[in-house]
């Protein structure tokens, strides 16, 4: 190759002084920012309580992922399951609802919301310890408001909650909500008998532009697995998805892995639950239809919506 000439080796010092000089003013690849600003509003106004158990810090992890004493966000690989199952998320025929406690919570719309065997009593046993958690915090001098008494919430979820590495020991979640004064929607973690972890959030994570039906942006905490257990979850594993919608919603479908079905509407949000038998790489798919049976929401098209785990 022959030497460059006088001039070229001037005009390639000179095309590197202006490549120096202007390199901050290089802009970076498009970020997706619908889910970041979604997040960062719903961030502001939750916070995390830990009660006992053991956190194991992670890098490169979304901070709305993280539970602190509850199941951590997770990922797998996808396998064929030694033998798999369709499980409904919800019974589409509304069942009864349970009757509130004298002095407790009311029930949710539906019996099925109730899954694994867990009673109402149970339930709102699970919800009094948390909150009753939450005032020892506060009375302690903690940052934590009181989130009030039993008895002004209502619970819309319960299941059984699965032990992973982040989180060991088997228990069960509790997910309740009140409106007033403000909303509030509060995950609980129960093993052995005790509140070991709760995810409060409060005010609503819905903006002017959100979608009709909105995932609860932290629902990763009832459907996934710890993130170091990747590939090798536990199974067969319950599961649940929360979320709100708008009026104009009239019904809401979920598909997760092998199990797919329809949610319950409850007062403004959407519950759904089912149970896994195959390790998944993709959170739930989630479609919302109106009266008429049109299709007013795809999770797939949704760019605020994480779809891989």
């Amino acid at each position: 190759m022959s030497e460059m000439s006088e001039g070229e080796r001037d005009f390639e010092e000179q095309l590197r002084e202006l490549l120096s000089e202007d390199a901050y003013t290089i802009r970076p690849s498009s970020v997706p920012y619908p889910q970041i600003r979604r997040q960062g509003v719903a961030e502001r106004r939750r916070r995390m309580v830990l009660a006992g158990a053991a956190l194991v810090t992670l890098a490169a992890v979304p901070v709305a992922a993280i539970t602190l004493g509850g199941s951590g966000a997770g990922a797998a690989e996808q396998s064929t399951p030694a033998a798999a199952s369709t499980s409904p998320t919800a019974a589409s025929t509304p069942s009864p609802t349970p009757s509130p406690t004298p002095s407790g919570p009311a029930g949710p719309a539906t019996a099925g919301q109730l899954r694994d065997g867990i009673t109402l009593e149970q339930a709102v046993d699970g919800l009094d310890k948390c909150l009753a958690y939450n005032r020892e915090n506060t009375e302690a001098g903690s940052h934590s408001p009181d989130l009030g008494q039993t008895r002004e919430y209502r619970i819309i979820l319960a299941l059984n909650s699965t032990g992973d590495s982040n989180a060991p020991g088997d228990g069960i979640w509790v997910v309740a909500v009140k409106e007033q004064p403000t909303q509030t929607r509060l995950m609980c973690n129960i093993k052995d008998g005790k509140a070991v972890g709760a995810n409060i959030s409060t005010g609503s994570d819905r903006l002017p532009d959100s979608p009709p039906v909105l995932a609860d942006i932290n629902s990763g905490k009832l459907y996934q697995q710890s993130f170091i257990d990747k590939g090798h979850w536990k199974l067969p594993f319950g599961w649940g998805l929360i979320g709100t919608v708008e009026p104009t919603v009239a019904k809401v479908t979920v598909s997760y892995g092998d199990s797919s079905g329809q949610a319950v509407l409850d007062h403004g949000w959407f519950v759904a639950g089912g149970t896994l038998n195959e390790q998944v790489t993709r959170n739930p798919h989630v479609k919302g239809y109106d009266k008429n049976g049109k299709l007013i929401y795809d999770s797939d098209e949704d760019k605020s919506y994480q779809q891989v785990q």
